[in-house]
C-alpha cells in the first residue's frame, strides 16, 4: 500500500487558520453577532452562548496543545489530530450557536 506524503506545512497552516477563525469567533464576538443579534432576549441567548463557548474552549485548549506538541516534536500524526480537534472546536461553536437560537 502506497501512502501519500503530505508536507508538514499544510496541516500547520490549517491549524493556524482554524485557530484564528476560532479565536475571532469567540473573542471578537462573531458568534454573538451571528446567533444572538436578532434574538428577542439577547441576554438570555448570550448566557447560553457563553456555555457553548466554554465547552468549545476546552476542545480548543486540547487542539492548541496538540498543535504545539506536533510542531515542536515534528510529529505529523499529531498535526493531523490537531486539525481534526480545531474542526471540532469550530463545529461546537457553530452547532451550539444554532442550538441556542
Amino acid at each position: 500500500m502506497t501512502r501519500t506524503w503530505v508536507p508538514p506545512a499544510l496541516p500547520m497552516v490549517a491549524c493556524l487558520l482554524l485557530a484564528g477563525l476560532w479565536g475571532m469567533s469567540t473573542f471578537d464576538g462573531w458568534v454573538q453577532n451571528a446567533f444572538c443579534s436578532g434574538a428577542s432576549s439577547s441576554l438570555e441567548c448570550g448566557d447560553r452562548l457563553a456555555l457553548v463557548s466554554t465547552v468549545s474552549a476546552g476542545v480548543a485548549l486540547f487542539a492548541g496543545m496538540t498543535t504545539a506538541a506536533g510542531w515542536i516534536g515534528r510529529r505529523d500524526d499529531l498535526l493531523g489530530v490537531a486539525v481534526a480537534a480545531w474542526l471540532v472546536a469550530v463545529g461546537v461553536l457553530f452547532v451550539g450557536g444554532i442550538a441556542v437560537q
